[in-house]
C-alpha cells in the first residue's frame, strides 16, 4: 500500500493510492475516505487498475478536493483485509507575511534577539540568517541562531549595527526558500557594564522534553551577560555525558542522535562568567511509538488445536492492543476478551469491553475460546473451521499506531488410523510395518510419511534392506541389529501424528560356553556350562548329549534334560564307557547349536545293572517253547563278556531249574508237553559279575488244534432272515490252548420254491470269547440252510460239529425289514442319491437321517418297489418294428444260435457230476485240512486289524434270468464279526460271480 502520508507536490504528474492484495477465492476492493465509503470508479477523473484496488490521482491542478484520509479493504468469502490509513496532503506554498519592521536600537553590551517566525510548511525546515548580499551572519560564543530560528546576541557591540539582517526559511521537500523582510539593528555607544549571566532561552528554571525513540535530542541554552557567559552541560546522576552526546554551537547546543531509553533522564546546563552563573534543568522523556517485538505469523492449524497468534508490542507509553478478524472487530464474532481493548476511530481512542452475544452462547465451548494475553498475543482454544481468516493486530499509544495481519488457515487434523504393530520375528525373515494416516484433502502432495529408528531417519537410507513404499516399511533379512523402536511420522505442513512400534528379533539360543566336567566320582560326574545368548526368547531347557567311542563312535545321543534356569547337572553313567558330553539349549523358537564337546571321561567296568526286559514266550509248534527277550544295549553291558542265563521249569512240579548260558537274545525249549505252564527267568552276567536277581515269569508251552467239536448244536429260526444258534462249550482240556472263540459256517442248500438242490457259497462268522450262542442275520427267506460250529485257538480251528439243517419261512410283504441295513454316508451339499444293481421287482425301505459330529438325529423312512428288468421293456420297444422283414430274419437267426448254445450247455452240465458228493463233503470236513488251511473259513482273529466291510449285497445282488428262483443273491466268502450278544456288526460286501467250488471232505466221504 501507499505510505502513511502522500504529499501532492506540485511538480509531480500523478499520485498513486496503492492497494494490492492476494487471496483465494478472488478479492473485491473498496475504499473509505474520512470514514465514509468512497468509490474511485465513480469519479472519471481518477485512473483505476484492473484486478487491483489501486487508483491514481492525476495532477490536473485541482487536488484540494482529494485531500483526506483513505483506507483500503480487500474482501472474499473467507474474510476481509484492511490497510493502514493513507493521508493525502495538498501542501500550500509557505510565505512570510508582508510587514514593516522598525529598527531595533540597543545599548552596547545589552542582549539582542532578532525573531524569524518562519511560516508553516512541509518539514523539514532550515533557517539561515544572511545579509542582503547573501552573506552569512558569523556565529560565535556571543552570536548564535537558536533552534526556533531566532538570532541571539549575548551582548551587542558596535559592529553589530547594520540594516540588512535577513531570515531565510528553506523547505527542501517542496524546493522552496522564502525571505523575511530585512531588519535593522542600531547599537548605541555606552559604557560597558559587566553583569552575571541570565538565560535568553529557555526562560524558565526547568523544562520537559518529550522525544520518540530514534529521534535526535537537542537541548539548547543561550545566555546573555558580560563578559560573554560559557555554557557547561551535565546529566544528573552521572559523572559525564553519554558517549553519543555532542556539544555544538560553541557549547550552547547538546545533541544526542537517535535517542533510546538510556538517554532519558535529567540534564542541566550551566552558563557562567566571573560575576556568577545560571542553570536550567531539562527533564528528557524518550517516548516510543508502538513497535512489534514479535509480529503475528500466518499459521496452518488443525481443528481442535489451541493456537497462539503472537503479537508482542513495545512502546513508551505502553501501547494498547486490539484485534480484528477479517476486518471486523473481534467482538462481532461473539467472543469474550478478558482484557480492555482500544479500538481506533477517527478521533480519540475509545475504550470498550467486548462480550459474547447470546446467540453464540449455545454453541460455545465451555470456557472462553478467545483470550488476549497481557503482552497482546491472541490465544484461541479448540480451533474450529469458522475461525479461519485474517487476524489483524492493532497497537497504539500517544506516539503512533501500527497494525499487522496474519492469516489463520484451519485444516482437518492428521491422524494415523492404522499404526504399525509391535513385531516379534525370527531372524532372517522379512517383515513389514504398515502405517496409514488420514489428512486434510486440500493438503495434497504436501503429505508425507517418514520412518525413524531410534531417532535416525530411514527415508533416503542407503541400506538396501530397507524398502519404503506408500506407508509400508519392509525390512529384508531381519538381523539382531534391526531391533529397536520404529517411529512412523505422518506429517503435513500443518501438523503431524506419531506412532511407535517395537521390533524384537528372536532366534534359537547360542551354544552354551565353558562346558566342563567336575566332581568325578566313578560312575557319576558333574557337568557345568554357561548359557549362550537366548536371543529374546527365554531358554526353556538344556539337553545333554553323550557320545561313546566303543560301540557307536561319532553318534550323539540324548542323556537327559534340565530346566532352562539350571546351569549344571549331575550325570549318572554306565560302567566301562568312554564318554564325551555336549549341551544345547532350547527356546520357543527351537533347538540351538550344540556346545563344544568336553574332554573324554571313561568309567570303570562293573557287573550288569539290569536283566533283560520284554520277555516273550511263543509256542509255534505243540512241543516247543520259544523264549525271546529284548537284549541289553551295548552301553548297558557295564563290561566285557556279556551273557544271559536262561532258567525254566514246569510250575507246581517241584522240578529243578534247567539252566542254559547263551549270548544271543532267544532260546528254544524243545520236547515240551502241549500247553503246559512254565516258570522262566533270565539273568545277565559279564566278566566282572552277575546282574541282579531276575524276576520269575510264567508262560505256557506251544498250543495245538482243539481236539473236540461243540456239542448239542441247536438252531432257533427267529424270522425269515435271522436265526439263533446255541451250543455247548468245548471242555478246556480239549482246547489245547487259549480259547479264541467259536466260528459258525453255514451255506444255503436250496430255495424252497424249487426242490432241486444247489450249493451256495459258504459263509463263516467268527465270535470271539467264551460264549455258547450267536445270532446270524441276513439269511435268504424261504430257503434251506446247513451249518456247523467249531472252536478255535491261536493254533487254528478245531473239528466241526455235526451239521444242522434248518429252513427259513417265507418273506412277508409288509414294512418289516427283510435284509440287513446298508449304511451310506452322503455329503451335506447333496440332495439326491442314485442306487444301482438293485433286485428287480423287490421292495426296499430307505431311512434318512442328518448327523453332526455330536451324533445323528431321528430318521425318516420311505418304501419303494423296483421295476422289472430292462429286457421286459425292451420287448415293448421291439413290437413297433417286429413287422419289418429284415427284423424277422434277424430274430430267426438269433433264435437258432441260442438253441445251439443251450444244447451245448446242457450236455456240459451233465458231465460235471452231481451235487450230492459236494453236500457230503460239506457235512464232513477234514479236521486236519481245517487246521492247516484256515483260508477255507476266512476267519478273523482277535488281532486282525482289517476293517469290517459294509455289506452292500442286499442292494447289489443280480437277478439272473437264466437261474431259477433258488439262485437269488450271491454272497461273498468273507467273514463277518459279531458283538457279544450276537448282533450283526459287519455286513457282507463284494459281489462275486458264481463259480464251481469243491471242498475236500474227509476220507470217509463217498461220491
Amino acid at each position: 500500500h501507499s505510505p502513511a502520508s502522500l504529499i501532492a507536490f506540485p511538480f509531480e504528474e500523478s499520485f498513486p493510492m496503492k492497494c494490492e492484495a492476494t487471496g483465494n477465492p478472488g478479492l473485491e476492493f473498496r475504499w473509505t475516505k474520512n470514514g465514509q465509503d468512497f468509490d474511485p470508479y465513480q469519479d472519471l477523473r481518477l485512473i483505476t487498475l484492473d484486478d487491483s484496488g489501486t487508483f491514481i490521482i492525476p495532477n490536473n491542478g485541482n487536488l484540494t478536493e482529494f485531500q483526506g484520509n483513505y483506507r483500503c479493504f480487500a474482501t472474499n468469502k473467507l474474510g476481509t483485509a484492511m490497510s493502514e490509513e493513507i493521508e493525502f496532503v495538498v501542501p500550500n506554498v509557505p510565505k512570510f507575511p508582508k510587514e514593516i519592521i522598525d529598527p531595533i536600537e540597543v545599548m552596547e553590551g545589552q542582549s539582542v534577539i532578532l525573531e524569524c517566525n518562519p511560516p508553516k510548511g512541509i518539514p523539514p525546515l532550515e533557517i539561515y540568517w544572511m545579509t542582503i548580499r547573501l552573506q552569512h551572519i558569523e556565529q560565535d560564543e556571543r552570536v548564535s541562531v537558536g533552534l526556533n530560528g531566532n538570532l541571539y546576541f549575548s551582548n551587542a557591540i558596535k559592529t553589530d549595527s547594520r540594516r540588512d539582517y535577513c531570515c531565510f526559511a528553506a523547505f527542501p521537500r517542496i524546493r522552496t526558500i522564502v525571505q523575511k523582510t530585512a531588519m535593522s539593528v542600531v547599537v548605541k555607544t555606552n559604557s560597558l557594564l559587566e553583569r552575571k549571566p541570565s538565560l535568553l532561552t529557555p526562560t524558565a528554571k526547568e523544562s520537559h522534553t518529550y522525544l520518540m525513540k530514534g529521534e535526535d535530542l537537542q537541548l539548547e541554552c543561550i545566555a546573555e551577560g558580560f563578559p560573554t557567559p560559557k555554557v557547561e552541560w551535565v546529566k544528573i546522576g552521572f559523572h559525564e555525558l553519554p558517549e553519543r552526546a555532542e556539544v555544538e554551537s560553541h557549547g550552547k547546543l547538546l545533541t544526542v542522535e537517535m535517542v533510546n531509553e538510556e538517554d532519558e533522564g535529567k540534564y542541566m546546563c550551566r552558563a557562567k562568567n566571573p560575576h556568577g552563573e545560571v542553570v536550567h534543568y531539562f527533564h528528557v522523556t524518550v517516548e516510543e511509538p508502538p513497535e512489534f517485538e514479535i509480529e503475528p505469523q500466518s499459521q496452518l492449524v488443525t481443528i481442535g488445536a489451541d493456537v497462539v497468534i503472537k503479537c508482542v508490542v513495545k512502546g513508551n507509553p505502553q501501547p494498547s492492543v486490539a484485534w480484528r478478524v477479517n476486518g471486523q472487530p473481534l467482538n462481532d464474532r461473539g467472543t469474550l476478551l478478558f482484557t480492555q481493548l482500544v479500538l481506533f476511530s477517527e478521533n480519540d481512542p475509545v475504550g470498550l469491553w467486548l462480550h459474547r452475544s447470546k446467540a453464540d452462547s449455545a454453541n460455545a465451548v465451555e470456557g472462553e475460546r478467545f483470550s488476549v494475553h497481557k503482552n497482546g498475543s491472541l490465544e484461541i482454544h479448540n480451533i474450529m473451521k469458522e475461525d479461519m481468516g485474517e487476524y489483524s493486530c492493532f497497537a497504539q499509544n500517544t506516539e503512533g499506531k501500527v497494525a499487522i495481519a496474519a492469516t489463520l488457515e484451519v485444516k482437518d487434523p492428521t491422524r494415523i488410523v492404522d499404526p504399525p504393530r509391535d513385531l516379534r520375528v525370527l531372524a532372517g525373515t522379512t517383515i513389514q510395518f504398515s502405517c496409514q494416516a488420514e489428512f486434510d484433502p486440500s493438503i495434497g502432495d504436501d503429505f508425507e510419511i517418514l520412518w525413524e529408528k531410534d531417532g535416525m531417519a530411514l527415508n533416503g537410507s542407503e541400506n538396501a534392506r530397507y524398502i519404503l513404499n506408500d506407508g509400508v516399511l519392509e525390512i529384508i533379512n531381519v538381523s539382531f541389529g534391526d531391533q529397536g523402536f520404529y517411529v512412523c511420522v505422518a506429517r503435513t505442513p500443518v501438523d503431524q501424528d506419531v506412532a511407535v512400534a517395537q521390533l524384537s528379533v528372536v532366534d534359537v539360543p547360542d551354544p552354551p560356553e565353558d562346558v566342563i566336567l567336575s566332581e568325578h566320582n566313578g560312575r557319576s560326574v558333574k557337568l557345568q556350562w554357561i548359557p549362550g545368548d537366548d536371543h529374546n526368547s527365554s531358554i526353556t531347557e538344556f539337553v545333554i548329549e553323550f557320545e561313546e567311542s566303543q560301540h557307536e563312535p561319532g553318534s550323539w545321543r540324548e542323556m537327559m534334560r534340565v530346566p532352562g534356569n539350571h546351569h549344571s547337572a549331575l550325570l549318572k553313567l554306565h560302567s566301562h564307557v568312554d564318554y564325551r558330553f555336549r549341551v544345547y539349549a532350547i527356546n520357543e523358537v527351537g533347538r540351538g547349536r550344540p556346545s563344544q564337546a568336553t574332554e573324554r571321561y571313561k568309567t570303570p567296568a562293573s557287573a550288569p545293572d539290569k536283566n533283560p526286559e520284554n520277555i516273550k514266550i511263543e509256542g509255534h509248534l505243540p512241543h516247543e517253547m520259544d523264549i525271546n527277550w529284548e537284549p541289553l544295549s551295548p552301553i548297558e553291558h557295564n563290561g566285557p563278556g556279556l551273557e544271559y542265563k536262561v532258567s525254566y521249569r514246569r510250575q507246581g512240579t517241584g522240578e529243578d531249574w534247567t539252566e542254559h548260558m547263551v549270548k544271543r537274545h532267544s532260546f528254544l525249549v524243545k520236547n515240551t508237553p502241549t500247553f503246559v505252564l512254565y516258570e522262566i527267568k533270565i539273568q545277565t552276567k559279564n566278566h566282572v559279575g552277575w546282574g541282579p536277581d531276575p524276576k520269575i515269569i510264567t508262560a505256557y508251552s506251544g498250543e495245538d488244534f482243539p481236539s473236540a467239536a461243540p456239542e448239542d448244536v441247536a438252531v432257533d429260526v427267529m424270522n425269515n432272515t435271522m436265526m439263533k444258534v446255541r451250543w455247548e462249550h468245548v471242555h478246556k482240556d480239549k482246547l489245547n490252548g487259549h480259547l479264541g472263540g467259536y466260528r459258525i459256517s453255514y451255506w444255503r442248500l436250496r430255495s424252497l420254491l424249487d426242490s432241486k438242490k444247489t450249493h451256495g457259497d459258504k459263509h463263516t462268522l467268527t465270535f470271539s470269547g467264551e460264549r455258547n450262542h450267536a445270532v446270524v442275520t441276513g439269511l435268504r427267506p424261504f430257503s434251506e440252510f446247513s451249518l456247523i460250529v467249531m472252536a478255535f485257538n491261536s493254533r487254528g480251528n478245531g473239528p466241526g460239529s455235526h451239521p444242522v439243517s434248518f429252513k427259513t419261512p417265507e418273506g412277508v410283504n409288509d414294512t418289516e425289514e427283510l435284509g440287513s441295513l446298508m449304511t451310506l454316508n452322503i455329503s451335506a451339499d447333496s440332495n439326491k442319491l442314485h442306487l444301482q444293481d438293485l433286485e428287480a421287482l423287490s421292495k426296499y425301505k430307505f431311512y434318512l437321517r442328518c448327523c453332526t459330529r455330536v451324533g445323528c438325529g431321528p430318521a425318516v423312512s420311505e418304501e419303494r418297489t423296483t421295476v422289472p428288468e430292462a429286457s421286459e421293456y425292451g420287448q415293448q420297444l421291439l413290437r413297433g418294428i417286429s413287422n419289418q422283414g429284415w427284423f424277422i430274419g434277424l430274430m430267426c437267426a438269433i433264435a437258432l444260435l441260442t438253441l445251439i448254445v443251450l444244447i451245448a450247455c446242457f450236455v456240459n452240465r451233465n458231465k460235471g457230476g452231481k451235487y450230492s458228493v459236494k453236500e457230503k463233503e460239506d457235512l464232513h470236513p477234514d479236521l486236519e485240512s481245517q487246521g492247516i488251511n484256515d483260508d477255507t473259513f476266512c476267519e478273523y482273529s482277535d488281532n486282525d486289524e482289517k476293517p469290517l466291510k459294509s455289506s452292500q449285497h442286499s442292494l447289489n445282488g443280480d437277478l439272473k434270468g437264466k437261474d431259477s428262483g433258488d439262485s437269488m443273491v450271491d454272497y461273498g466268502d468273507e467273514d463277518t464279526h459279531f458283538h457279544e450278544d450276537g448282533s450283526f456288526i459287519g455286513e457282507y460286501s463284494g459281489r462275486k460271480e458264481r463259480v464251481s467250488m469243491e471242498i475236500k471232505g474227509n476220507n470217509q466221504s463217498t461220491a
